[in-house]
């Protein structure tokens, strides 16, 4: 009888903490091509790094930001560089904000989801400005996805 009161008990924990945990909150208006699987298997701990004489924070090789070295709740300008893109003018470039705490999806520029990318700069094969405004201090993944195919994930803390 006491194997059975303890599996039960058990069971009724992980169930318990199972329903505490909070799903991930997607807006309304997120472009269809992204899903909320992507957001679960994100690894935080492959934080952004600084690499390149621009100092550029991100993946090296793969994506990074050149203003994301000063992260702040204001809005400011962010340099994206993206390497391995064959098309560059004619891609589009959608950004995903994801807070860790929250576990809420945010679009993170300020003119919505998406964003034309432009030619070689820095030695990135594609690059494009753009205006970004973070909701909330905390770790963020900054999801990025081109012409509706994931792409890669930044992590950054931003707590200013």
């Amino acid at each position: 009888m006491g194997r059975w009161v303890l599996m039960v008990t058990v069971l009724l924990l992980l169930v318990g903490c199972s329903m505490n945990e909070k799903a991930v909150a997607l807006p309304n208006d997120l472009p269809d091509f992204v899903q909320e699987n992507d957001f679960t298997s994100i690894d935080w701990n492959k934080k952004a790094v600084e690499f390149g004489e621009r100092g550029i924070i991100g993946n090296e090789d793969k994506s990074g930001v050149i203003g994301s070295n000063m992260p702040s709740l204001n809005t400011q300008k962010w340099m994206w560089h993206l390497w391995g893109i064959e098309e560059g003018r004619d891609t589009k470039l959608t950004i995903v904000g994801y807070h860790k705490d929250s576990k809420t999806v945010y679009p993170i520029l300020v003119d919505g989801w998406t964003i034309g990318l432009g030619g070689p700069v820095n030695g990135a094969d594609a690059h494009t400005p753009s205006s970004v405004k973070i909701p909330k201090p905390g770790e963020w993944a900054v999801l990025l996805y081109t012409n509706g195919s994931y792409f890669d994930t930044l992590i950054y803390d931003i707590n200013e």
